[in-house]
């Protein structure tokens, strides 16, 4: 098992033979009462199994599907309520940017700023999220090879900044479907960073609704466990106390009820793993 530079997310390490660490929460900011109640329940349920946890929850879904879907509260507001889940809850946060402008101001709030898949050739927008001296994860394009992803940690590392993060999230198969090679993952690895899975955005059907992206939660329990069989450092999961009532990617994201167990079978895969490699 190659073994990959640790990377600090404020109290959390991954990668460098650390535990699994998860990152977790709703797709998007609905409110500021529903982060801080999601991501302490969250936050429990990870210190119970001692797993290490970053909230995760976008302040703007600029590439919803429709132009009529929630995006969220925005960058101000937004960062505000990731101000106060961070400060309440003592845990790291993440969030997307998504121009090279919003860069700095996320940065004095957030402990990792999140490159969507979409964007992560964007060159000034990687170069500004680098700048920050933050943590950059870079999830990689469903329309990549994994080895290509060594351009973005080139273009991250030319700013002088080593804390770069590596994120699976599926590769375009056909029309409205994604698929996981577990290759990706050592293949990315083999790079010397960490590497993460986003379990549930890898079980999207791209626009496959009335609109909206369809997805299958249904396989979060059968991908997961792969993944951290395949020797990721942590797993990216998409949770929500009723994904039925979530304002965006409802179809995909793990009921919050479920996320004990899991953590339970993927921290002993990872034990395994570990004991083994």
């Amino acid at each position: 098992m190659t073994r990959v530079r640790p990377v600090t997310i404020g109290s959390v390490i991954i990668g460098g033979g650390h535990p699994l660490v998860l990152i977790g929460g709703p797709c998007v900011i609905e409110s500021e009462a529903h982060a801080l109640e999601l991501g302490g329940r969250i936050a429990e349920i990870a210190r119970r199994r001692g797993v290490p946890y970053v909230f995760k929850a976008s302040f703007d879904k600029a590439n919803r599907t429709s132009v009529h879907s929630y995006r969220g509260p925005g960058l101000d507001r937004g960062l505000k309520v990731l101000a106060e889940v961070k400060a309440r809850l003592g845990v790291p946060v993440l969030t997307d940017i998504h121009e090279p402008g919003q860069a700095r101001p996320t940065a004095d709030v957030a402990d990792v700023l999140q490159i969507p898949a979409f964007l992560c050739r964007q060159t000034d927008l990687l170069l500004a999220a680098a700048e920050t001296g933050r943590a950059v994860n870079v999830k990689k394009g469903q329309f990549l090879a994994p080895d290509d992803m060594r351009h973005a940690i080139a273009k991250i590392t030319s700013a002088g900044n080593e804390q770069v993060i590596l994120t699976e999230r599926g590769s375009t198969f056909g029309y409205h479907n994604l698929v996981v090679d577990m290759r990706a993952f050592p293949i990315m690895r083999g790079f010397g960073y960490p590497v993460v899975f986003d379990v549930t955005h890898s079980l999207q059907l791209p626009g496959a609704g009335d609109g909206v992206t369809a997805g299958q939660a249904e396989f979060i329990t059968t991908l997961a466990p792969a993944g951290v069989a395949a020797g990721v450092d942590g797993v990216f999961l998409e949770i929500h106390e009723d994904p039925s009532r979530a304002k965006s990617d409802a179809q995909n994201a793990l009921a919050l009820d479920r996320l004990d167990s899991l953590l339970e079978l993927l921290t002993r895969i990872d034990a395994a793993r570990r004991g083994a490699s």
